[in-house]
């Protein structure tokens, strides 16, 4: 500002009686307006109440911890006291899962609340992702509202493979089947894995191509494939072979998508849960799967 500047006298803006301020932006000027003696009150209470909510309250970080406060009062702490208390809840009905059967959870109408709540819980964080949260599954992964099971739908069946998983790696009691590479491995030429194909599709009574040749598909399949899933095609709980003559097809039934399983195979995985989850959690999981409709 120019010493000229300094010297002019103050403004008065008529309307209002305030000074104007000396800068000015084309031709707008600004009034040398007081905040309101209220504001200015509420903001040195402000001041005031932010020093003793410090004082009071836990609020200064320190290098390894924090200040209590002088009421040593934490939201953090209702928290976990909340929690220690659900957790002594939940302590109490899994003990019970603990000692009792399977069988036993599953008529008893107490611990069977108690397992499908739980189990409802383990199956949406870790089941849901390939099976879907209802358990209908999807192309590759298996359906669980059916009666149609790979490796056994009882109880004992399902608890078993939640446990050790299905061709887990690094368990070895996990369940192990193979569906080899029929046509990628040159067992079967590309008009064999055609044929044998279209008789897998005849067996669930679905329409084959016109240049099937039945005798020579029947003939494919007892050589090649009656060793796992039957002469009847019916499957084995053993191998975790599925039943072929029902419509249940875990990739799909069209010729195409046949194909592609008898030329490639089919390999999928389900880890082992155990170590994974805790031996109660995995116990109301099997329940619950059990009970999602298609449990034997």
């Amino acid at each position: 500002m120019s010493q000229h500047a300094a010297h002019e006298p103050e403004k008065v803006d008529a309307a209002t009686g305030q000074t104007i301020r000396s800068h000015e932006w084309d031709g707008i000027t600004e009034l040398n307006t007081p905040l309101p003696r209220w504001w200015i009150n509420i903001f040195y209470a402000t001041i005031i109440w932010s020093i003793g909510y410090w004082i009071v309250y836990p609020s200064w970080p320190l290098f390894s911890d924090y200040a209590r406060g002088a009421f040593g009062y934490a939201s953090r702490l209702e928290v976990q006291a909340d929690l220690d208390g659900l957790k002594a809840v939940r302590a109490k009905q899994a003990a019970g899962l603990e000692k009792a059967s399977l069988e036993d959870i599953a008529k008893n109408p107490d611990l069977r609340r108690v397992a499908l709540a739980a189990g409802r819980t383990a199956f949406g964080d870790n089941c849901a992702p390939c099976h879907g949260q209802g358990g209908a599954g999807a192309p590759g992964y298996p359906n669980l509202n059916d009666d149609d099971w790979l490796w056994g739908g009882k109880l004992a069946d399902i608890h078993l493979t939640l446990e050790n998983g299905i061709r887990a790696a690094g368990n070895d009691k996990t369940r192990m089947g193979m569906m080899a590479a029929f046509g990628r491995d040159g067992v079967l030429k590309p008009d064999e894995v055609r044929m044998v194909s279209n008789h897998v599709r005849q067996l669930a009574q679905l329409p084959t191509e016109k240049t099937y040749d039945a005798a020579k598909g029947a003939a494919i399949f007892k050589e090649h494939c009656a060793s796992c899933h039957g002469e009847d095609g019916k499957g084995s709980l053993e191998f975790g072979a599925p039943n072929l003559t029902d419509a249940i097809w875990l990739f799909g039934n069209g010729i195409e998508q046949i194909v592609e399983t008898v030329t490639n195979g089919r390999q999928g995985v389900m880890p082992a849960w155990t170590g994974r989850l805790d031996p109660i959690t995995i116990k109301a999981l099997t329940v619950y799967v059990h009970s999602l409709g298609g449990g034997k």
